[in-house]
């Protein structure tokens, strides 16, 4: 649209859906795309908040239930269809390991190689959780880091437009430059709405996955110590 148009057009409406509206394609583009991002990003960190908080609450319980006393493959036995949670996945593929390591003998050399092979497997297990936990993270980073740039361009383009109505009616006139100012305050502002909750959740549940890495790191460590027992205790 025409600087001289848009100005006719919008009149006295400086709504908010009138800005965008009246916008020039290239601002409309930019704002249309700071709203998808900022939706998108709402849900990414709607998602990690109710996955973090189901994580924290399924990893309480296997917990309990692991340091019950009761004998890891009794529990093994009660969970291993159900490994729904990923401190259970990496306590079943420990325990597929062992049970394979149980029918290999009980010489120095085989019970070393258990304990390294578990070990292997445990990590491989860890990370792969982890991996997944992490997923959509990157998504939070993105919007947080490109929003206020991809602002920035619409508050550019916005202001090329504000001068653009100078140039065409030789008027400096409020009236005539407020429209392509509005819209470029717009951008920006979409870019900030954008970017600054994405960046809070980024750096809340970055927090969140990395306390939740200690934990089933920590718990794979003394997993595996215990496992390294029985193992000595059998090539005895």
């Amino acid at each position: 649209m025409e600087p001289d148009l848009a100005v006719a057009s919008l009149g006295g409406d400086f709504s908010l859906w009138s800005l965008f509206l009246l916008a020039d394609p290239v601002v409309k583009t930019v704002m249309a795309i700071l709203v998808i991002s900022s939706v998108w990003s709402w849900a990414v960190m709607i998602d990690k908040s109710l996955t973090f908080g189901r994580l924290k609450r399924q990893s309480n319980r296997f917990e309990d239930q692991f340091w019950s006393g009761k004998p890891l493959d009794e529990l093994y036995r009660k969970t291993r269809d159900r490994l729904d949670h990923p401190m259970a996945r990496v306590f079943g593929a420990a325990m597929e390991e062992w049970e394979r390591s149980k029918k290999t003998g009980r010489s120095e050399s085989l019970v070393i190689g258990a304990k390294d092979r578990i070990d292997k497997v445990l990590n491989v297990a860890v990370a792969r959780e982890l991996d997944k936990t992490e997923k959509n993270l990157g998504i939070l980073a993105t919007v947080g880091s490109a929003a206020p740039f991809v602002g920035l361009l619409g508050t550019v383009w916005g202001i090329m437009n504000a001068f653009q109505a100078i140039a065409v009616t030789k008027d400096t006139n409020l009236a005539v430059v407020a429209p392509g100012i509005a819209e470029a305050l717009f951008a920006t502002a979409l870019g900030l709405f954008a970017a600054i909750p994405a960046v809070v959740g980024y750096n809340r549940y970055s927090a969140a996955l990395n306390s939740f890495a200690v934990r089933l790191h920590g718990f794979a460590e003394e997993f595996s110590a215990i496992l390294s027992r029985q193992l000595d205790e059998r090539g005895r």
